[in-house]
């Protein structure tokens, strides 16, 4: 049993982690066998995910403390909590899926930005593309005014050397 010292050290660890986050899933785990959660676990870790069981009582003492309301309601039962530390979406995505593929495995709730947000919310922020693929649609949506822009520009140049042509053929006659 962890003295006071422990706990509240736990707690501090804790706090760190909603801090840093930067999105939190909790997930009711009741009923996943050692191998399900070893299996979640690697999907988790393989994408900068920790995925921890802390005491109820240790999440919300470390959720007061850095300001997070509203997970009293929430903190009942078994907790698996999943703390995304590179970006918001994967945690989601992989718990969802695995939700979807597993029906032991109950997404509660999430945190982003110290807000508590529903399942459902949690479900749409999982919808989000990776990184990457938004990174790639802004590009070329960039890409699409600028190359009309030099078409034009090209176009505008192509006239004036047509109609400079033009004007030294008629001098040159």
């Amino acid at each position: 049993m962890p003295n006071i010292q422990e706990k509240e050290l736990i707690v501090q660890l804790v706090a760190d982690k909603f801090e840093s986050a930067k999105s939190i899933v909790i997930a009711d785990y009741r009923g996943l066998n050692v191998e399900q959660v070893t299996e979640l676990r690697k999907k988790l870790r393989e994408a900068g995910v920790e995925y921890k069981v802390i005491k109820n009582t240790m999440t919300r003492l470390a959720a007061q403390k850095v300001g997070i309301e509203g997970l009293d309601e929430i903190l009942t039962g078994p907790n698996a909590i999943a703390f995304s530390m590179e970006d918001a979406v994967s945690g989601a995505k992989i718990l969802v899926d695995y939700a979807k593929d597993n029906e032991n495995l109950k997404i509660k709730a999430g945190v982003l930005d110290k807000q508590i947000i529903s399942a459902g919310k949690v479900n749409d922020l999982a919808e989000i593309p990776p990184r990457e693929v938004l990174l790639s649609m802004v590009l070329r949506g960039m890409q699409g005014p600028i190359s009309g822009l030099v078409n034009v520009l090209q176009g505008s140049i192509r006239n004036l050397v047509y109609v400079l042509s033009a004007i030294q053929e008629q001098k040159e006659a």
